[in-house]
This record gives C-alpha cells, structure tokens and sequence, in this order.
C-alpha cells in the first residue's frame, strides 16, 4: 500500500483512484461498508482502491487539550488497512490551510486536481470544507462538474444503535469490549512497541510487555483476557494472554499504560511491535497491600482468562 501525504505532489501512479472519505477511526463495520462499496466500484472502473484521511485527526487539531480519544493511531490504521486491500493511503496532513478550503475548494482542488478521483464513496453524514459546510449533496453536485462519480453508504444500526466511533468508545469505558467488537467487526486492539517498564511483572513471576497508550482513548481500567499479535520480530506470532489497562494503583503508577502478560511465552519483546485485542474484562483495577495477595489474584485472573480464550 502506498501513503500518499501532500494532495498537491501525487506521482500519475497514485492518481486516478476510487477513493473513500473519512477518519476511519476504528475502522469499524459502517467504515468497512463504506470501503466494500468503494472497493466495487474501483474493481468497475479497473481503478486503484484508495481511502482519504487525516493527520492528525481533525478533533486534535481543533480541540489539543482535549481528552485522548482515538480508537487507533495512525499506524495501526495504516495497517488495518492494508490488510483490507487498499492501494493508495491518501493520508493528508491536517493543516490551517487545508481546513480553510471551501467546500468548493476542496471537491476542486483537492479530489480532482490534487488526486485525479474518479469517484469518491462517503457516509450519509459526510461533511466537509470550512466549518464543515458541504454536504452530500454539495459533493455530488460538485462531482458532476468536476468529472468524479460520488456514491453513499448509509448508516449501521447493530440493535438499534447507530455504529460509530462514538458509540465504541463508550462501550470501551463501560468494559463491553464485545460489544464494541460487536460494532467493529473485530476485536479492539491497542498496537504500539513494546517498551522497558519497571520490571515489577518479572520480579512477581508475570514478566509482561509494557506499551504507552499515548493519545488513545482508555477503556475501563482494569484486567482483561486478550489475544495477543507479535507483529515484528524473531517472536512474530499469535498468543493468549492477560493484561493490566491502567495506572497499577498498588505501586502508585501516574501514566496508564497496558501491560500484557503472553501465556506460556518465553523471550524478549522489547521494541518489538504487538497488537493486543481486547477480548473480555475480567475486574476492575484493584489497590493490593500484600504482594502475595496480589500473586494469588494474578494467578485467579490468567486461569479466568486462559478458560475465555480457550472457548473462542
């Protein structure tokens, strides 16, 4: 898949492309419909498949002290996908400038002239240029006089609710991670490398995998069953495990951070990266005062697990 990050420097390689419009934040089953629907009509026209987003995402860039709130980084959106077939990762820097464009502006100078669309696929609550001014409608009228098609795909409901990221987000911080999986058409995972924490796992006997959750929204605090990918390295592989999302009030941890522990797994991860699928929450974060407390509810908490991941 090729990353594409400046619309006005596009080789004729990259330009030309069927291309879906969003965030993709998740890439939950309303972003897969979208990319289903792109995807048929790049294969109708004999066109690369490409899919348009941002970096950072718009919310950061209007709103920085905000809460962290993103469902995945850029590289494991980058990665996700791939793995869905993309061709041309059309990942525009977020700038003033770009957010400027009116939405005439945008259809114009960006999709046409910049990528060379020959159609574009965006959801029924699609908005776009300045202020967010242009609708679906604008978009389709602009698409005629500019020579690009423009389809739409409708929203999802899963049990009456609408699929969002809004609502898998929310569905994380309850500690529903099936339910959000429910929406997302897979398991939510954190990805990122794996980095030197304070070694406690090890000195207890559950040596665990230490990743940062910068900028990402925080499920509910708490131990989880998790299935675990090893995406680089001489370990690359898939595995079960436990982990530990939060601040680890028993040793007074001040930045949350996800450590998890791979059943019968022997070796060094260290800078290599994982992605870890949240699967079931088993307990809350839990403030232990006697170590050998803690070991025996360790010990509980990956026997729980291992019976959940055993039975998938």
């Amino acid at each position: 898949m090729k990353i594409v990050r400046d619309y006005q420097f596009v080789s004729e390689a990259e330009r030309g492309a069927v291309v879906a419009i969003g965030n993709f934040d998740g890439i939950h089953l309303g972003h897969q419909a979208v990319l289903d629907i792109a995807r048929a009509e790049a294969q109708r026209l004999s066109a690369p498949l490409g899919v348009m987003t941002f970096e950072p995402h718009p919310r950061q860039f209007f709103a920085p002290d905000a809460p962290p709130f993103r469902l995945t980084n850029a590289a494991a959106r980058a990665h996700r996908l791939e793995k869905l077939g993309v061709d041309v990762l059309y990942e525009l820097s977020f700038t003033s400038a770009l957010a400027a464009l009116s939405p005439e502006e945008f259809a114009k100078g960006v999709l046409s002239d910049g990528l060379g669309a020959r159609h574009v696929v965006i959801g029924a609550d699609f908005h776009f240029g300045a202020k967010r001014a242009g609708k679906v409608e604008d978009l389709q009228k602009y698409g005629e006089s500019e020579g690009f098609g423009t389809s739409v795909a409708q929203l999802l409901e899963r049990k009456g609710l609408e699929v969002s990221s809004t609502a898998i987000r929310k569905a994380l911080s309850d500690g529903l991670p099936r339910d959000a999986a429910a929406m997302l058409g897979h398991w939510h995972r954190i990805e990122g490398t794996v980095i030197r924490g304070d070694q406690r796992g090890r000195d207890l006997g559950f040596p665990t995998a230490n990743m940062a959750l910068t900028d990402l929204h925080r499920p509910r605090f708490g131990v989880y069953a998790v299935l675990v990918d090893v995406l680089t390295g001489p370990h690359a592989g898939s595995y079960h495990g436990a982990a530990s999302l939060g601040l680890r009030p028993t040793f007074g941890g001040q930045e949350p951070n996800l450590e998890t522990y791979l059943f019968d797994f022997r070796g060094d991860l260290y800078g290599s990266q994982i992605s870890v699928g949240l699967v079931d929450f088993l307990r809350p974060e839990e403030k232990f005062t006697d170590i050998n407390a803690l070991i025996e509810q360790m010990d509980l908490d990956c026997q729980q697990a291992r019976d959940i991941l055993g039975a998938l």
